[in-house]
């Protein structure tokens, strides 16, 4: 079983002052972060959680699951299953057009590793009716593979499905089980497509541990407590620098190139990425892993936020020899990392609109359907009373498509719940706004990660509500406008 050893970041060259510099640069930031891990010289030095998350949650890594493809690719070429510069058209006849297109019968695994396939974009998303690796087979192409890179995550799902085929195993337990000195989570899975393949671009679900496991293998090459699990020869492939990316990336975090399912980084190192924040950073120069989660969607540069924090607060303040530990000193970084948690939506936490309106119940008029009933109401912990006081808890009450529903909201603070309709884990809080209005947020955590904003303005006798959802595909049902009246 895979362990690390805790110590003090001084013991490893590092003040631990740059640490918590990082933490509160990222909240000074206002950046959702879910979880920080920080491994330098094979110590874990940092291993703090937000609440509500916590060492155990298991969070949905998204795109850090290609990674994970990669790899599982790897070890089915080392047992001789495959090639990686075999023709992909090979392994799926049953999905191939009946005139296939030259530039699809000349792709390679080698060239869907690299995001350089025949596609310009995830060919499942066009039609996700269709069977999803289908689609990636009867897409009409519009390049030569090889050529160009373009981020397909279609390219991912669809060698996740040639694992899955050659295996006959779920491609995370193939996983596990090749990787059984790492002890991954017992808990952790992959979603699956509509059509039973597991979403090996996207849908890895798993702790922050298990992703600090998975970066130590890599950053060993494949080595663990003395035996070779994978070849060191494929780590060093999968991590180099195989395609540019400069043409396209978003922001220059991800502008350093791209190897094996793998991306490059600034510092010369290489990263797992996923959306939101869920990040795997090696820096092999200063011998360091940090992994994060968090929820960055929805806020421009917010990745590059993270990666930033890390390389200006801590890398150029690292000592090559331990530095003295004071008690003082380690009063203040515990103390800094214990209670850390998602913060709460600024704003006021009383207002005389309460009181007006709690407990009143607004009735649908005009607006996104489906939507009947909603009526506010407030109450102190632990009581349904008055609303003077810090303590108090929102509750949001709707019906929906005939079924009621409610969102407890903490009155700046947190409240862990569970989202209506998709009865996914959540926390929430609630602020009165300078306009007036009131301002809710709820923090999805769970095999989705994403955030849904209640924006509500009370008149005299109606209720106007806002609502943006920041997640790729879910929560259709909170977005958009709702008018009501008394």
């Amino acid at each position: 079983m895979l362990t690390f050893e805790k110590e003090m970041p001084e013991r490893t060259g590092i003040p631990s002052t740059c640490i918590i510099n990082m933490v509160q640069r990222l909240e000074a930031r206002q950046i959702p972060m879910h979880s920080l891990l920080i491994l330098h010289h094979d110590k874990l030095i940092t291993e703090a959680y937000y609440a509500p998350c916590h060492a155990q949650t298991q969070h949905r890594m998204f795109s850090i699951s290609k990674s994970f493809t990669s790899i599982a690719i790897g070890f089915l070429a080392e047992e001789g299953k495959l090639s990686i510069n075999d023709p992909i058209v090979k392994y799926f006849p049953e999905f191939l057009p009946e005139n296939i297109h030259p530039f699809l019968s000349s792709m390679t695994i080698r060239d869907m590793l690299m995001m350089r396939t025949c596609h310009a974009q995830t060919t499942y998303k066009r039609d996700p009716s269709v069977n999803w690796v289908k689609s990636f087979f009867i897409t009409p192409p519009t390049h030569p593979a090889g050529t160009i890179f373009h981020y397909d995550t279609s390219a991912t799902h669809t060698l996740c499905a040639l694992v899955e085929k050659l295996t006959g195993m779920d491609m995370l337990d193939y996983l596990k089980q090749k990787l059984s000195l790492l002890s991954l989570s017992e808990d952790s899975y992959m979603l699956k497509d509509p059509f039973g393949t597991s979403m090996g671009g996207t849908g890895l679900v798993a702790t922050s541990m298990d992703l600090l496991k998975f970066g130590y293998f890599i950053a060993h090459k494949g080595k663990i407590n003395g035996k070779q699990l994978l070849s060191a020869q494929y780590i060093h492939l999968a991590t180099s620098n195989l395609s540019d990316t400069c043409v396209s990336a978003p922001i220059k975090g991800e502008a350093a190139g791209y190897g094996l399912q793998f991306w490059r980084n600034e510092q010369g190192g290489y990263t797992c990425y996923g959306m939101g924040g869920q990040l795997i950073i090696f820096l092999p120069e200063y011998d360091l892993i940090c992994v994060t989660t968090a929820d960055t969607q929805g806020i421009g540069g917010g990745n590059q936020q993270i990666y930033d924090a890390l390389y200006e607060e801590i890398l150029p303040y690292i000592s090559s020899t331990d530095l003295p530990v004071h008690q003082d000193t380690y009063s203040s970084y515990t103390e800094a990392l214990f209670g850390l948690a998602i913060s709460p939506v600024a704003g006021s936490l009383q207002s005389p609109v309460m009181n007006r309106i709690n407990g009143k119940e607004f009735h649908f008029s005009y607006g996104k359907k489906g939507y009947s009933n909603v009526c506010i109401s407030f109450s102190k912990i632990g009581q349904k009373e008055k609303t003077d006081s810090d303590n108090t808890i929102g509750h949001l009450l709707f019906t929906y498509e005939n079924q009621e529903y409610h969102i407890d909201f903490g009155m700046g603070f947190l409240v862990s719940g569970i989202l209506p309709i998709y009865d996914f884990k959540c926390a929430a809080s609630g602020a009165w706004l300078p306009d007036g209005t009131l301002y809710i947020k709820v923090h999805v955590i769970d095999s989705s990660v994403g955030s849904i904003k209640f924006q509500l303005c009370f008149q005299e006798e109606s209720l106007t509500i806002f609502m943006r959802k920041q997640e790729e595909t879910l929560f259709q049902e909170f977005d958009g406008h709702i008018y009501l009246t008394i």
